[in-house]
Formats: C-alpha cells, sequence, structure tokens
C-alpha cells in the first residue's frame, strides 16, 4: 500500500487529539494508583515509599505533558514546538521512572552521580533550547535552524542518560540474582523478570522518543504511542505488584544474608594459609557427610540452614562453591537433586514425576521438568526413553 495512504488510514482511525487524550485518561490513573499504594502503605519502609512517589511523579509528570500538547495544539504547530515541551518534560519523566526502579534494586543506596545524571541531562537540554531561542530572536514557538539542531542535540543528551540508567540498573540486576541464587535453593528469576524487562524497555523508549518527537507520520506515531502507553502501564503495575508481594522481603532477607557473610568473612582475613587449607579439607568432609545423609532433599533449605547443617559458617559454604564447585548455592543443589531423580526414575521406572520431584526437594513437577531441560536439554520422558532403550537394558 501506499505511504501516504497508510498514513491516511491510521491518521483517520486514531486522530492525534484521540492519542493524546488517552494518554491523559491512563497517566492519570496510574498516578491515582501509585498515591493510592502510597496512602495504604502508611510509614513503611523509607525505601519503597521514595520509589513509589517518584514512580508517581513521573507519571504525573507524563500527565502534564500529553494535556500540554493536547491543549496548546503544539504537534498542529509543528514538530520544533513540540519538540521543546517533549525534552522539558520527557527527560524528567524518564528520570523519575529509571530511579525509581533503582532506589528497588539498590535499597537506596545510590550514588551521586545516580541522582545527579537527569537533572544535568535536563539542564543541558533546557540550556541548549534556551541559548537557541536568545541566539535567533524569534518568538517563543517558532520553528528555526538554531532550535532544530539544539533540539537535536537534547535528544542524544537523553539518549547517552538512559544509556547510563540501563548500564546502572543492569549491573544492580546482576548483583541481585547473585545473591538470590546463593540464599534460596530455588530459581528466582520470575522474582525480578519484571525489572530485567523494564530495563530493556526503558531503553527501547529512549531509542523511540526521538522518533516519536520528530516524526510527521501518522502511523508511526500511532504505533510509537500504542508501545509507550503499554509500557508505561506494565511497568507501573509490575512495580505496584512487586512491592506488594513477598518479594522485597525475600530480596532483603537474601541482602543481609550476604552482608553478614561478608562481615563474617572480614573477621577472617587474618587466618593464615595453613589454617584455611584445613578448612578447605573439613569442609569437603563436612558437605561429603551432609550429602551423603540425604541432607540436600528437602524442600525449602536456604544457605544459612544448610551451613547450619553441615556445621560450617555461611561464608564457608559460599566461598567454597564459588571457589571449588564454580557454581551458585541454587546450582549445586539442583544438580545434586537432579542427580536423585534421574537415579530414581530409572530404579522405580513405575513412580510419578509428582513423587520423585518431592522426593528429590524439587517441590512440584514443573520444577523438575524446567531443571530436566535447563540442565541436561531434554525432558523426563526423554530420558526415561534413553534409558529404557539404552543397550545395558536390551
Amino acid at each position: 500500500m501506499h505511504y501516504l495512504s497508510l498514513n491516511r488510514i491510521f491518521a483517520a482511525a486514531m486522530t492525534l487529539g484521540t492519542m493524546q487524550f488517552t494518554a491523559i485518561v491512563l497517566m492519570a490513573l496510574l498516578t491515582q494508583k501509585l498515591l493510592l499504594m502510597l496512602y495504604r502503605r502508611g510509614n513503611e519502609n523509607a525505601v519503597p515509599l521514595r520509589a513509589t512517589r517518584m514512580m508517581a511523579g513521573a507519571t504525573a509528570t507524563l500527565a502534564v505533558h500529553f494535556t500540554l500538547q493536547l491543549t496548546l495544539g503544539l504537534r498542529q504547530m509543528g514538530v520544533t514546538q513540540s519538540v521543546m515541551v517533549n525534552l522539558a518534560l520527557l527527560v524528567p519523566a524518564s528520570y523519575l521512572f529509571s530511579v525509581a526502579v533503582l532506589l528497588l534494586q539498590k535499597r537506596g543506596r545510590l550514588s551521586r552521580w545516580d541522582w545527579l545524571a537527569g537533572p544535568l541531562t535536563w539542564t543541558i537540554a533546557i540550556a541548549m533550547l534556551a541559548v537557541a531561542i536568545l541566539a535567533d530572536g524569534q518568538p517563543l514557538l517558532s520553528a528555526t535552524p538554531e532550535r532544530r539542531l539544539a533540539e537535536i542535540a537534547g535528544a542524544l543528551c537523553y539518549l547517552a542518560m538512559q544509556c547510563y540508567y540501563a548500564w546502572r540498573h543492569t549491573m544492580a540486576l546482576q548483583a541481585m540474582h547473585r545473591t538470590l541464587n546463593d540464599y534460596y535453593d530455588r530459581d528466582t528469576d520470575d522474582m525480578l523478570r519484571w525489572m530485567q524487562l523494564s530495563i530493556v524497555g526503558l531503553m527501547l523508549l529512549a531509542l523511540m522518543v526521538p522518533f516519536a518527537i520528530f516524526s510527521k507520520a501518522a502511523w508511526l506515531l500511532f504505533l510509537i504511542a500504542i508501545v509507550i502507553y503499554c509500557f508505561i502501564f506494565y511497568l507501573v503495575d509490575s512495580f505496584c505488584y512487586y512491592l506488594t508481594s513477598n518479594a522485597p522481603a525475600q530480596m532483603q532477607e537474601a541482602e543481609l544474608n550476604a552482608e553478614e557473610e561478608e562481615m563474617e568473612m572480614q573477621e577472617q582475613t587474618n587466618a593464615g594459609a595453613e589454617a584455611q587449607r584445613g578448612d578447605a579439607e573439613g569442609i569437603e568432609e563436612a558437605v561429603a557427610l551432609w550429602i551423603s545423609g540425604g541432607g540436600y532433599l528437602k524442600s525449602g533449605i536456604t544457605q544459612p540452614i544448610a551451613a547450619a547443617q553441615i556445621g560450617i559458617p555461611k561464608y564457608q559454604l559460599t566461598a567454597w562453591l564459588h571457589h571449588r564447585q564454580g557454581q551458585k548455592y541454587n546450582e549445586w543443589l539442583a544438580q545434586l537433586r537432579l542427580a536423585e531423580a534421574k537415579r530414581l526414575m530409572t530404579e522405580h521406572p513405575e513412580w510419578g514425576m509428582d513423587a520423585i520431584a518431592e522426593r528429590c526437594g524439587f517441590g512440584n513437577r514443573s520444577m523438575l521438568h524446567r531443571k530436566f531441560k535447563e540442565l541436561e536439554g531434554i525432558t523426563p520422558a526423554e530420558y526415561l526413553g534413553h534409558e529404557h532403550n539404552s543397550p545395558d537394558n536390551l
């Protein structure tokens, strides 16, 4: 279909005013949802409350942004006029979204640059626009080459800001995964998947916004608007669900354990090489004894519980796993449990998968199935088929 025909179809199906009004309503509802969360949570943990305020500030800023675009008709006046408001309000909104997520990831321990990157980017973008306006001497909402150049430079600054926050989010998320994997005996990927998707979404948002604010094509604006609206709804909804779930408490429990381990390790830094070698030999024997007793077959065994049952400090178990086994705690248990599951499946083919999963500490058959696929590359049923068809069984 011809480009102009496609553009007319989208323009007729979704007018610019309808898109902007829809965005205003959506942002207002999301802001209300976040404010209700603040009211209900009262004086709970300061970090989630601060993150919620920033998230609400971001959605409120976007509501103001779309209201100005609709009431002033800036897009109809031209791209330049619209971009000036976009840069003035989209930069702080994206900053607030990014910092709200980072606050949860870092438990409020943000660096100076984490706080300053957004305000600095906004100041630079506005300063470039102000210089361009003063230099050309035209009315405020005029379109001039100088302002166009300043807007392009501002959009690049915005992209650079989001690249910085994407890097900070990624590093923090990796640290959170390491902490969880060294504490719980099960996969915890689902707990933090919304953060991973939000990081990707915020980065894509930064890439799409320049197209949205500079493009004149109605069909492209429509598609970008749908993606942006869906993503912001997902981000806010997932953020609220995360805060009302047990995930923050579980994350804090794992992080406190990691801090305790670090303190234990610091207390042992003066130990000599001979003592450390003896500790390593003792750990091997203690772990082997615990495994032979089937201590790993109970579901819900956190790392501190396992260390206490083995009879060694928590930090020693973690250090032994990392340096001797090259594994995280939950990876180590998964391999031990899978080996036992394979033994039971071979010796007791009449047993159901539910019984085997429970007997081996997986908790349910879906987790057993997932680990088989992840570690063996096949399903339990395919494994049994291979076993039955092996030469030893023929």
